[in-house]
């Protein structure tokens, strides 16, 4: 009974910058962690961000000065801003959340994913 809708991809030049959102709904009674993770073509899938309930965050050593993972708990949402993007960040991008219901149940939920294009 949880949705996530990711949104926010596109196509950019390299340097260029995108946000992406990720909006969560349904019966929850709080949201833990959530977090960003992508897959290019012939890749292995791969974690990005991820942010804490107490906002604490974690990313990947190559997104490290260029990407900030943020999180507004009153809408529900977390964004992801993308600066100085590369060529090679190029991927499918798919938001997480591991949500707690109000039945005191654990459970992962991911977003449909996002295209993001950064072009040379």
């Amino acid at each position: 009974q949880v949705q996530l809708v990711d949104s926010g991809g596109g196509l950019v030049q390299a340097g260029g910058s995108l946000r992406l959102s990720c909006a969560a709904s349904g019966s929850i009674l709080s949201i833990n962690t959530m977090g960003w993770y992508r897959q290019a073509p012939g890749k292995q899938h791969e974690l990005v961000a991820t942010i804490t309930s107490s906002d604490t965050t974690t990313y990947a050593d190559s997104v490290k000065g260029r990407f900030t993972i943020s999180r507004d708990n009153a809408k529900r949402t977390a964004y992801l801003q993308m600066n100085s993007l590369k060529p090679e960040d190029t991927a499918v991008y798919y938001c997480n959340a591991r949500v707690l219901h109000r039945d005191y149940r654990n459970k992962d939920y991911w977003g449909q994913g996002t295209q993001v294009t950064v072009s040379s």
